[in-house]
C-alpha cells in the first residue's frame, strides 16, 4: 500500500459506522437493510483496522482531516498501539452486533430486541410493543428502532477515542460513547435500567466536566491541546501546575476505568443492561478509560514518580477490592462485572510500573481481556437465554441440559483466571516478572496481590462453574419459562471464544507487536516526528511570539 491509501484508511472506522448510523436511522421501519448496513459498516471498520495494523508496523500513520496539518487542525494517529485496539475491539463490535441480530430474529418480527431477563420478560416487552400499534394496525417507531445506529455511533466513538491525535478530540471520543451507551443502557425503558442508565451517566458526566476542566488548563498553561506538540511543551512548564493537570486527567480516566475508589458505579450499572449491551460495556468500555491513561502517562507525563506510586496503590487495591466482591455474588452477571474491575488493576500495575516490557504486558492484557470478559458476558446472555435465570442459587445442571454451553463458559473463565498455558496466564507472567525486575516494596507488593487476585479468580469462577453447570437441576417449577438458545446466538459466541485461544497460539508475534508498541509510546519522539516531520513548534502562547519578537529585533 501507498502512503496515501495507508493514510486514508485511518479515518474510516470513524466515518463509516457514523455514515452508516445515519442511514440505519433513515431505514428505521426496514429491520434489514438496517442488519444489513451494520454488518458491512463493521466488518469495513475490521478490515481497515486489520491494514492500519500492519503498516503501524513501522511507524506512525497519520491523517490531518481537511486537509489541515496540526498544531491547526484534527489529526489522526493510528501507531501500533492505537491499531492494536482499534482492531481488537473492531471485530468484538462485529460479533457482539451478529450475536444481538441473531437473538432479536429469533424473539419475532426480525427486531433486534436484546433480551434481559428471560423469556417472560422478552413476552411482556414484544406485548407493550404490539400494544402500541396505531388504528391502522401499523406499529409505531419502536425504541429498538434505534438499536442499529445508537451501535455504530458507540463504535465510531471508540475508533475516534483510539485514533485522537490531540486531548479535545479524545474528549469528543468519550462523549460520543457517553451518549451512544447511555441509550444502550436504557435501551426497554424498565424502572430497573433506567435507574442503572441514571447512576452511569452521572457519572460518567462529572468524568467529563473533569476532563474539560483538565482540557481547559492545558491549553491556559501551553496554548495547545496536540499531544504531540504537548508532549514538548509540558516539561517546560511549572512543576505544580504540570502535577495538576495529571492529577485532573487521571481522575477523570480513573473514573471511566473504573479504578477503585472510583468504581462502585460498575457493577449496579453493567448487569441491569441486555447482555449484548453488556458484554460491549464488560469489554471495551473500561478499556477505552485505561488507553487514555496508557496515553497520557507514557507520553505526556514520562517517569513521574510521585504518582507512579500512587497508581501501584490503586492498582492494588482495584485488584483486591473487585475480585473479593467478586467473591461474595451470587449472580454470574454481578460476578464477572467485580472481576472486570480486579483486573483492570492489572492494567494499571503494568502502566505504573512505566518500564517498557511492563507496558508490553499491560497491552497485551488488554487485548486479552476485551476478548475474554466479552465472550464471558456473551456466554452468561446465553445461560440466561437457557435457564431464564443468571442466579448461582437457582442454576443447575446445565452441563446435562446444554454440554456446549458448559465448554463457552469453561474456555474463557479458565483463561481469565490466568491458567497455563493461556493468553491469561502470559499477560500475568509479563507483568510479574516486569514488577520482579522492577525491584521496589511496592512493586513486589503488586506482585504478591496479584497472584492472590488470581487465586480467587479461580475460585470464583469455578464456583460459578460448579453451582451452574455441575450442582443438581433445582425444582424446574420455580424456574422461569426458557427460551432455546438460536444457532445464530451461539456462532458468534464461539468465534469471539476462540479469538481469545488463538490470542494463546498466536501470543508470541501479539507480545512482538505489543513491545513494539510499548518501544513507540514509551519514546513518544516516533509519534511527534509523525505528526510534525518538520519539527514540532515549540513555546506556549504569547511568550513564544514575544520571544520571537525579540529574536527578530535583535541586531
Amino acid at each position: 500500500m501507498n502512503l496515501w491509501t495507508v493514510q486514508t484508511l485511518v479515518p474510516l472506522p470513524v466515518l463509516v459506522p457514523l455514515f452508516a448510523a445515519g442511514l440505519a436511522l433513515a431505514l428505521h421501519r426496514h429491520e434489514r437493510a438496517q442488519r444489513f448496513i451494520s454488518v458491512a459498516a463493521l466488518s469495513v471498520a475490521v478490515a481497515a483496522a486489520a491494514g492500519l495494523v500492519v503498516a503501524a508496523h513501522d511507524g506512525p500513520v497519520v491523517n490531518d482531516l481537511g486537509g489541515w496539518a496540526a498544531p491547526v487542525g484534527v489529526n489522526l494517529v493510528a501507531d501500533p498501539l492505537a491499531a492494536l485496539m482499534l482492531l481488537i475491539s473492531s471485530i468484538m463490535l462485529l460479533c457482539v452486533l451478529l450475536y444481538s441480530m441473531a437473538q432479536g430474529i429469533a424473539d419475532g418480527d426480525g427486531r433486534t430486541v436484546p433480551a434481559a431477563r428471560g423469556a417472560e420478560e422478552l413476552r411482556r416487552t414484544l406485548q407493550a410493543q404490539d400494544a402500541d400499534a396505531d388504528e391502522s394496525g401499523r406499529r409505531d417507531v419502536l425504541p429498538v428502532a434505534i438499536f442499529h445506529p445508537t451501535f455504530l455511533i458507540l463504535a465510531a466513538g471508540v475508533a475516534d477515542a483510539f485514533l485522537a491525535g490531540d486531548l479535545f478530540n479524545l474528549y469528543v471520543g468519550f462523549e460520543i460513547l457517553l451518549a451512544a451507551s447511555y441509550v444502550l443502557l436504557t435501551l426497554g425503558g424498565t424502572s430497573e435500567r433506567i435507574r442503572a442508565g441514571s447512576v452511569y451517566v452521572v457519572v460518567a458526566l462529572l468524568s467529563s466536566i473533569v476532563f474539560l476542566l483538565a482540557v481547559g488548563l492545558v491549553y491556559a498553561a501551553t496554548g495547545t491541546v496536540n499531544m504531540a506538540q504537548l508532549a514538548e511543551r509540558l516539561p517546560d512548564i511549572d512543576p505544580g501546575v504540570r502535577l495538576g493537570i495529571q492529577t485532573m486527567l487521571l481522575l477523570a480516566f480513573g473514573i471511566k476505568a473504573a479504578i477503585f475508589p472510583l468504581s462502585a458505579w460498575l457493577p449496579d450499572s453493567y448487569p441491569t443492561a441486555p447482555a449484548p449491551v453488556t458484554a460491549v460495556f464488560a469489554g471495551l468500555l473500561t478499556k477505552v478509560g485505561v488507553y487514555a491513561i496508557l496515553r497520557t502517562q507514557t507520553m505526556l507525563f514520562p517517569h513521574d514518580e510521585k504518582l507512579e506510586a500512587v497508581l501501584l496503590v490503586l492498582a492494588l487495591a482495584t485488584m483486591l477490592v473487585g475480585i473479593l466482591g467478586a467473591v461474595a455474588q451470587d449472580d454470574v452477571k454481578r460476578l464477572l462485572s467485580f472481576t472486570l474491575v480486579s483486573h483492570i488493576g492489572y492494567m494499571i500495575f503494568g502502566v505504573a510500573l512505566a518500564t517498557e516490557a511492563s507496558t508490553a504486558a499491560a497491552i497485551f492484557y488488554v487485548v486479552h481481556h476485551i476478548t475474554v470478559q466479552t465472550a464471558l458476558f456473551l456466554v452468561v446472555g446465553l445461560i440466561e437465554r437457557r435457564a431464564g435465570t443468571t442466579s448461582l442459587e437457582r442454576l443447575g445442571g446445565l452441563a446435562t441440559m446444554a454440554p456446549g454451553l458448559a465448554v463457552l463458559f469453561f474456555v474463557p473463565a479458565m483463561n481469565l483466571a490466568g491458567i497455563p498455558p493461556l493468553s491469561g496466564f502470559l499477560g500475568k507472567v509479563g507483568l510479574l516478572e516486569a514488577g520482579v525486575v522492577d525491584g521496589s516494596v511496592l512493586a513486589w507488593i503488586l506482585v504478591v496481590g496479584s497472584v492472590v487476585t488470581s487465586l480467587l479468580t479461580l475460585y470464583a469462577v469455578i464456583r460459578a462453574w460448579n453451582k451452574a453447570f455441575w450442582q443438581p437441576c433445582p425444582d424446574e417449577r420455580s424456574l422461569p419459562a426458557r427460551a432455546p438458545i438460536p444457532l445464530g446466538m451461539i456462532g458468534p459466541t464461539a468465534a469471539l471464544v476462540a479469538v481469545g485461544v488463538s490470542l494463546t497460539v498466536l501470543a508470541g508475534p501479539l507480545w512482538k507487536y505489543a513491545e513494539r508498541a510499548a518501544v513507540m509510546v514509551m519514546d513518544g519522539s516516533t509519534y511527534v516526528e509523525a505528526v510534525f516531520p518538520d519539527g514540532a513548534p515549540r513555546g506556549t502562547g504569547e511568550s513564544n511570539e514575544v520571544q520571537d519578537e525579540t529574536e527578530g529585533s535583535t541586531p
